[in-house]
């Protein structure tokens, strides 16, 4: 099963960066976990005065497990990147913290702004999460939010419907903001300069008892600037509040967390024409115009623009050390604005552009939803068994106000376009008239259990049962490919069954196995007939093996995972009618990931990732115009490289001074599923330092693509979306 084949037309040579990488689990030799019921190996408690901190595998994720399971004790590839990472990277936002995670390819063009490729697959089959908290819009709602207001990012890679339900085949990426807690009282502000303005405070204060009494926190935000793009300005706010407070004694814990975002983008850039052969047609490698750069073609009044507002109710009861009930309730509601000319195309030669594509779109969604779970630590013939058990309910509504005009209109300057005014464009009005409204109702029962086995083996298993039932009805004039309203119904069942052997205190082996379900086609929040029909969720499995290992008495960590992934059941074209689908499509996704991190002396921080992914189309038929349908079998999937790879290192010379250095490459990428367009590696360098100025006061100072490379962030065979020039910024953060 796991007899690999991988391997990258690109010139990159991993074989360093490999070789560091597997060091770690060679660092020390190893000691074979003793026999009989001594051998429960108890967790290793790190010096933090002496290491800077716990061991980074003793760290826990919620996102892999409610069991509270640390790294080590996952049977899964998790990544953990934390507040102080995504400080040390300068990580302006939500995607650019992903930098971390290995594998992983992000880009935010305006269209579908949440563009996440794990694993082999794209955002419709995976889990971008808020809170733990999915939306099932991911690749639009999952638009990158300012980093200020985000305490980590959790990742776990491969299929895990188990933990939130559909649409998580590739992965899950879990955003969790800051909320109030016990770490103490805390004053901050950060003023930002350079190529991006921010102004941003965190204030956190007890109220009553100093252990065990009430706390209150709010996050402030303000961002803005005008971006590397000709006319493209964005200011952004985010705000939130919470409020931690016990009940009854420190047992049982209410917090109230509501936030408040704002972002708006004028003229949004939507891509960049690439250069096109005598006979209008683009194969090979993808070629641009260098005076187009920066270029926006446009409307002049464009604009993206979000309100989304959250609210969460949590409460949290401990009766003892061994049981944890929590309850949450939580609404979401977005309202999304465009009003945008979006497809520009080379014509006569190359000489001039052809703007089309206008749309007026509206998005208004509301979820609501309430999740109970309870976990239980006990034992069963004396070995330590920890359950959970628990039910999921949400109710997500969302109705869509498209008014598109194809066009064309007219042809431009390529350097200097006359871009003119949305609503001068014939046929378009700004008037809201709604197209279809998805109700989505699900509920779930799951259950999730750790069992250690004696001599150093445990087994983890989860279940998850869903019923979904969805509603369509649309708005507009009713056809046989667009009834007035579509009813269909799911019950997937996916679930995780794993098994970790401690090879000694510090070194872990695992195998799992673990299911998923998503929609053959599209998202449930938007899907319609056309994408459903009469048709069943994907089905897709994994088989991973891997292992984690600290060394250097917790001062460093590497893990190694290799996978192999399939997901059934997707639409393609009908080879004998091409004017259906059917749901028998198949892809497939094999790879290798491996991290390590390390802090060999006190003054040095170093960390590095590689991932190498063979993605491909097992049986996937699509119809080509003038052709017919075309199969694609074998094909490896549009945006996806075969190689990702990181490093970084932090210095502190002196107590005072930090200097960081951080290097990415994405290998090369397919623009389309024949693979007759590409674009090559590339490779990001970027450079950071902070001079504590005075025991309160820190000034900080990035620069982003230092060798001001031009390079495609997310690949199409029409329009694609080119990746930020350098950039410089600075900022001032003062903690009093």
């Amino acid at each position: 099963m796991f007899s690999f084949s991988l391997s990258s037309s690109s010139s990159f040579h991993p074989s360093p960066l490999l070789l560091a990488l597997l060091a770690g689990f060679a660092a020390t030799p190893p000691v074979v976990a003793q026999t009989g019921a001594a051998a429960q190996l108890e967790r290793v408690t790190i010096d933090a005065a002496r290491h800077g901190g716990p061991a980074p595998l003793e760290h826990s994720a919620g996102s892999s497990s409610r069991l509270g399971l640390s790294l080590q004790e996952t049977p899964a590839s998790v990544t953990v990147i934390r507040r102080e990472s995504i400080e040390a990277r300068g990580a302006a936002n939500t995607q650019e913290i992903l930098k971390g995670v290995p594998g992983v390819v992000f880009a935010d063009p305006p269209g579908s702004a949440g563009t996440v490729f794990y694993r082999g697959f794209g955002s419709g089959s995976l889990a971008q999460l808020y809170n733990g908290i999915s939306v099932q819009y991911d690749a639009i709602a999952a638009r990158p939010v300012d980093s200020w207001i985000v305490e980590r990012v959790e990742a776990i890679g491969g299929p895990s419907s188990f933990l939130n339900g559909s649409g998580a085949v590739g992965g899950t990426l879990n955003i969790i903001t800051k909320i109030a807690d016990n770490g103490g009282e805390l004053s901050r502000f950060v003023v930002g300069l350079g190529d991006r303005l921010q102004a941003s405070a965190s204030l956190q204060r007890r109220l009553g008892e100093q252990d065990g009494g009430q706390v209150l926190r709010v996050e402030l935000n303000r961002s803005e600037g005008a971006l590397w793009t000709q006319g493209r300005d964005r200011s952004a706010w985010q705000a939130s509040a919470s409020w931690r407070a016990p009940i009854a004694g420190s047992a049982l814990v209410h917090t109230l967390a509501v936030e408040r975002q704002h972002e708006k983008v004028l003229q949004p850039y939507w891509g960049t024409p690439m250069l096109r052969g005598a006979d209008g047609t683009v194969i090979g490698r993808l070629r641009f115009d260098p005076g187009t750069f920066g270029v926006n073609y446009n409307v002049q009044d464009g604009r993206y623009e979000q309100d989304v507002s959250w609210a969460r109710s949590i409460l949290e009861w401990s009766p003892n050390a061994s049981t944890r009930l929590t309850h949450t309730l939580y609404h979401y509601d977005a309202l999304r604005d465009y009003e945008n000319l979006e497809t520009y195309v080379f014509r006569n030669g190359n000489r001039q552009v052809e703007r089309s594509g206008a749309l007026l779109q509206r998005h208004d969604q509301r979820v609501w939803g309430s999740r109970l779970e309870l976990s239980h630590a006990t034992r069963i013939a004396g070995l330590r068994s920890d359950f959970a058990f628990g039910t999921d309910w949400s109710f997500n509504r969302q109705t869509r106000f498209p008014l598109s005009v194809n066009g064309p209109f007219g042809l431009s300057d390529p350097y200097a376009p006359v871009v003119g005014q949305f609503l001068d464009l014939p046929g378009i009005s700004r008037s809201y008239t709604p197209g279809a409204t998805n109700l989505l109702r699900s509920f779930a029962a799951f259950a999730e259990n750790r069992t250690e086995l004696g001599q150093g083996w445990a087994v983890v298993t989860a279940l998850r049962a869903d019923r979904i039932s969805m509603d369509v009805r649309n708005h507009r004039a009713v056809s046989a490919s667009n009834p007035a309203l579509f009813e269909t119904r799911f019950k997937p069942v996916t679930g995780r069954l794993g098994l970790v052997k401690d090879l000694s205190k510090d070194w872990q082996v695992y195998a799992q196995a673990s299911t998923a379900a998503d929609p053959p086609s599209g998202v449930l929040a938007t899907a319609g007939f056309s994408a459903l029909r009469d048709f069943d969720l994907t089905k897709g499995r994994q088989f991973e093996v891997g292992s984690k290992r600290g060394f250097d008495q917790g001062r460093g960590a590497a893990t190694i995972a290799l996978y192999d992934i399939r997901r059934k059941n997707l639409s393609i074209t009908d080879p004998n009618d091409r004017s259906r689908v059917i749901p028998v499509g198949e892809q497939g996704s094999r790879g290798l990931e491996l991290s390590a991190q390390w802090r060999p002396v006190p003054a040095w921080q170093l960390a590095g990732h590689w991932s190498c992914t063979r993605a491909r189309y097992e049986n996937f038929v699509e119809t080509v115009e003038g052709i017919g349908p075309v199969s694609r079998a074998g094909r490896r999937p549009a945006n996806v490289p075969a190689v990702v790879g990181g490093l970084s290192a932090d210095w502190r010379p002196h107590e005072a001074l930090m200097l960081g250095a951080d290097w990415r490459y994405v290998g090369k990428r397919y623009a389309n599923t024949a693979n007759t367009i590409w674009d090559e590696a590339y490779q990001l360098i970027g450079l950071s330092a902070a001079l504590r100025l005075t025991p309160q006061l820190t000034a900080r100072a990035r620069i982003d693509n230092l060798a001001d490379k031009r390079y495609v962030a997310s690949l199409s065979s029409s329009l694609p979306y080119l990746g930020a020039p350098r950039s410089i910024s600075g900022a001032l953060d003062w903690r009093f």
